[in-house]
């Protein structure tokens, strides 16, 4: 990265000029060498100026993990403009608000995702840039970037918000160009490495993982979504690429290492593992370490949030960690920022004591888009002893200083969730059931299913009958809601538990009712979609499974979808691999492939003398 960029493309065009024809990206549509990108980069941008985008203007990104993605992403930046990615997977209604909420003119989208746009891409207040493939002939020369400097937009995401409405975050560039900065002297990337694109774009995870790539020469492989969300496919994928920089929230990770030991030991070309995104239990990572040690590849626990532009501070694990018992450790600030803990005084505690984790320095985010009511909460000015007013990023996050160094992280001072790395306001997903009719009030806390397999369960008052009062409101969510902020179960109760002061008592809300019986229920005389069927029940804790409804549609996360499958293949005796799901993870997919393998035994005993 030239150390004079003062922006994103400024930066790119640096890698541009050292590494023309090196890979730059991999994806499931093909590969862009770092010369192909500039040139379909700088043609969108020329586009996008001549459909209006200017300095400062937002520009929604709604287009698939592919190519495509990154070609907007980087043209949106080259314009002058910043982007907002939505993902495609997100509901319609989601879509629709999201716009509304931000005032974005214009949209970068593909013909697959044109659709998804309002009124299906002639919204009268959004204009769609539609990405077809690589313009059929050279726009003309580079134009020069728009003016522009570190403080200009890079992107807003929207994360969820506790008084129904998601917010918009807003980064600025130069808070993106000194994260990299700062870790490289850690971490030591270089255009050699090979980093993969697991989440989400609209989740902040992947600001670090396109963009630590594409500003020091290496190569970005973008994980096809059916791959994400199946551990051994993605385990296959990283070893067959030469992935060198993995980034995982604990929870994907877990399911990796779950994959990872049904298999003979090979780290491949790993030799970084950046864990962050929720709190990390050092412990749970010790079959990873008794295969592969903990310094190739190294393990590294970051912590982070979006407002603080991804991540805030950095802890390289060792084995003398995964006999540590307490809060998790998340090591010391990065070199330009600095923590403070608060009480609920506004002092700092005692030594030793938790307090309120408080950030300044300048990953410090710029705001929410249009809330100066939140800003004013969550960005607090702060005058220094040296007279100095800076701003500092109110996280509420717990935090305790470690007696060795460095932080440990205990929890959230608020109810705030977070689920596979998402961060979940309750709040806003009680407001979506409490729209139902048949709906007084509504509460919603997580559950661990075990294995640090966490989900949903929604309280809800109300007269109705439970069974259909339940399925009314996943689909309520399902139509409003991204699918990692959709409750897995649904409880109605004729009243919620009250404290005293007229709060949900959330210690005295009953354990959720067992849904479906041992999985024995479906004897080895039933069919074997009706024996899955029974599986599925169990690992969900849902009444019914029909062979058509979809494992993750039904509350299944990454983990339980591997634990689902290791139980099919003990009650068939097969040795089926999870990939077979990849075109589809229902009960209908999965039943003709256990069928297949049992004939194929059947046939080999036959033949057998």
């Amino acid at each position: 990265m030239p150390q004079a960029a003062r922006t994103i493309p400024q930066a790119f065009r640096g890698a541009v000029a050292q590494f023309p024809d090196r890979t730059a990206v991999t994806a499931p549509d093909g590969d862009l060498t770092y010369r192909e990108l500039d040139t379909r980069t700088d043609a969108l941008a020329a586009e996008l100026v001549r459909a209006g985008a200017r300095r400062g203007s937002l520009v929604t990104l709604l287009t698939p993990r592919g190519t495509d993605l990154v070609v907007g992403m980087l043209g949106i930046l080259k314009a002058g403009a910043a982007y907002l990615p939505i993902d495609p997977e997100y509901p319609p209604a989601r879509i629709a608000w999201t716009l509304r909420d931000s005032g974005s003119p214009l949209a970068v989208v593909t013909p697959a995702t044109a659709p998804l746009l309002p009124g299906a891409g002639r919204h009268p207040d959004v204009r769609a840039v539609t990405l077809d493939g690589p313009p059929a002939a050279p726009a003309g020369p580079a134009a020069p970037d728009p003016a522009g400097d570190g403080t200009d937009l890079a992107y807003v995401i929207y994360t969820s918000g506790s008084t129904g409405d998601p917010k918009g975050v807003q980064v600025e560039q130069h808070s993106v160009l000194r994260l990299f900065d700062v870790v490289r002297e850690h971490l030591a990337f270089d255009e050699h490495d090979v980093w993969s694109m697991f989440h989400s774009a609209a989740f902040d995870f992947s600001v670090w993982e396109i963009w630590g790539p594409l500003l020091s020469g290496g190569r970005l492989l973008i994980v096809p979504r059916e791959v994400a969300r199946a551990p051994e496919a993605f385990r296959d994928l990283v070893r067959a690429q030469g992935v060198t920089v993995l980034s995982q929230t604990p929870s994907a990770f877990h399911g990796l290492m779950a994959a990872d030991l049904r298999t003979a030991p090979d780290p491949g070309a790993l030799r970084l593992v950046i864990l962050g995104g929720e709190a990390l239990d050092v412990a749970a990572l010790r079959p990873w370490a008794d295969r592969y040690g903990t310094d190739r590849p190294r393990l590294v626990n970051m912590y982070g949030i979006t407002e603080a532009t991804v991540h805030a501070s950095c802890r390289p694990l060792d084995r003398t960690d995964l006999d540590r018992r307490g809060p998790s450790p998340i090591g010391a600030p990065l070199a330009d920022l600095a923590f403070h803990l608060l009480g609920e005084d506004g002092t700092p505690p005692a030594d030793g004591e938790p307090g309120e984790l408080f950030i300044e320095g300048p990953g410090v985010a710029r705001g929410y888009l249009g809330r100066p009511d939140l800003d004013a909460e969550r960005f607090v000015a702060h005058v220094g002893a040296d007279g100095v007013r800076r701003r500092r990023l109110r996280t509420g996050d717990r935090v305790v200083a470690l007696p060795e160094g460095g932080y440990g992280y205990l929890g959230r001072v608020d109810d705030q969730l977070k689920i596979r790395g998402h961060r979940v306001e309750p709040g806003e997903i009680e407001a979506v059931l409490a729209g139902h009719d048949e709906v007084r009030r509504a509460v919603v806390v997580p559950h661990d299913h075990g294995d640090g397999d966490v989900r949903l369960i929604a309280y809800v008052q109300s007269a109705a009958a439970p069974e259909s009062l339940a399925a009314e409101l996943a689909k309520l969510a399902g139509e409003l809601l991204p699918a990692h902020m959709c409750p897995s179960r649904y409880v109605t109760l004729a009243g919620l538990p009250l404290t005293a002061n007229g709060k949900v008592d959330k210690d005295r809300l009953p354990a959720p009712p067992g849904a479906a019986g041992p999985a024995a229920a479906a004897g080895p005389t039933a069919g074997t979609a009706e024996r899955i069927s029974a599986i599925w029940r169990s690992v969900l804790d849902v009444p019914h499974v029909g062979a058509d409804e979809d494992f993750f549609s039904l509350g299944g996360t990454s983990l339980s979808l591997v634990r689902m499958f290791a139980r099919v293949n003990e009650e068939f005796d097969t040795d089926l691999d999870i990939t077979v799901l990849i075109g589809g993870a229902t009960v209908g997919a999965l039943a003709p492939h256990v069928d297949a393998a049992l004939a194929q035994r059947a046939r080999h005993l036959t033949e057998t003398p």
